[in-house]
């Protein structure tokens, strides 16, 4: 049994993963830490789970009773955590903010794509789990960049929902302004561009082009929903047989010949992708449960991957028919 300790745990990621691990055959939650909720049972705060578990926030943190620790933390927060407290060498760490994604000789977290980095994660002690937007939109991307397709500019546009933003209360977060609303967020500057520039020069050797990344804030709650636009003379046959090619033996992402709607991914760790061809252009499509397949969903499956788990372990998770 794998002993877990979650920090960040009173957030809309740390609820998710409370969510996950409580039914995970092979985990189980030592302690979920959370400063200002501390002694106040978890389904006090993450109401979905009244029924579910007694189990209660705590602020202390016993890391030499554990095995993995996940990172809840809001961006920034890990590695300025990590310079005031020592984890045991042995623990190993999966954090979900962005301080590590990007490869650098000071750190020796593994990005935690499994669809392109699975052996290293395999033998991995830290792992950075990607970013949301980052995940699908790499997902819809890196088919292409194999078959050596990103030779000019990719447009990008994405619209997520607002658990996106966190649980802590915003201008653009509170139901009165996002329903029936729509917006766009940091056009080109987007955070997660650098992650996903890495990953597609990883696979496909070079990236000399733009990813013209436009975000929107949605009127839902959950979910992300990805339209790429790459120009290429390739054949059109040859493109979508790469694409079935390269998602054929990976355990979440599936490439579908049916277009794609956001229902058919939310409440799952499935990340789908579809591709039409326009002449000289090609539409690629691709969603994910932001919350799910973009953060903690994805962090379950990569602790199966270092603990040599089953990769699907406690993440055969359904979506709604409705």
């Amino acid at each position: 049994m794998i002993k877990v300790g979650i920090l960040g745990a009173a957030g809309y990621t740390g609820g998710e993963l409370i969510r996950l691990l409580l039914n995970h055959p092979d985990a189980e939650i030592v302690f979920a830490n959370s400063e200002s909720n501390a002694g106040n049972l978890i389904s006090d705060v993450h109401e979905g789970l009244i029924g579910e578990a007694d189990l209660k926030f705590t602020d202390q943190m016993p890391f030499e009773e554990v095995d993995v620790v996940f990172f809840c933390f809001g961006h920034g927060k890990s590695e300025a955590f990590l310079k005031e407290h020592t984890i045991p060498s042995q623990v190993k760490i999966i954090d979900l903010a962005q301080d590590f994604r990007i490869a650098a000789p000071t750190h020796d977290y593994i990005y935690g794509l499994p669809e392109i980095n699975k052996a290293e994660i395999a033998k991995a002690q830290h792992v950075a789990n990607p970013g949301c937007f980052a995940t699908c939109i790499q997902l819809g991307l890196l088919p292409a960049a194999k078959m050596g397709l990103l030779q000019y500019d990719v447009a990008v546009n994405a619209i997520t929902g607002s658990t996106g933003a966190g649980q802590k209360p915003g201008s653009t977060t509170h139901f009165s302004w996002r329903n029936n609303n729509l917006s766009i967020y940091k056009p080109f500057t987007h955070q997660h561009l650098a992650e996903i520039r890495q990953s597609l020069k990883q696979v496909q050797g070079h990236l000399d082009v733009d990813i013209d990344f436009i975000p929107y804030r949605g009127d839902f709650a959950r979910g992300i929903f990805c339209t790429e636009v790459i120009r290429t003379k390739a054949d059109a046959e040859e493109i979508i047989a790469g694409y079935k090619t390269f998602y054929k033996d990976t355990a979440f992402t599936h490439y579908t010949d049916h277009s794609l709607d956001l229902k058919q991914v939310v409440n799952t760790n499935k990340c789908l992708v579809h591709i039409d061809i326009f002449e000289n252009k090609v539409l690629v499509t691709s969603c994910i449960d932001n919350l799910l397949k973009g953060a903690v969903g994805q962090a379950v499956q990569n602790m199966n991957i270092m603990f040599g788990l089953d990769e699907t372990a406690g993440l055969r998770l359904k979506a709604s028919a409705f």
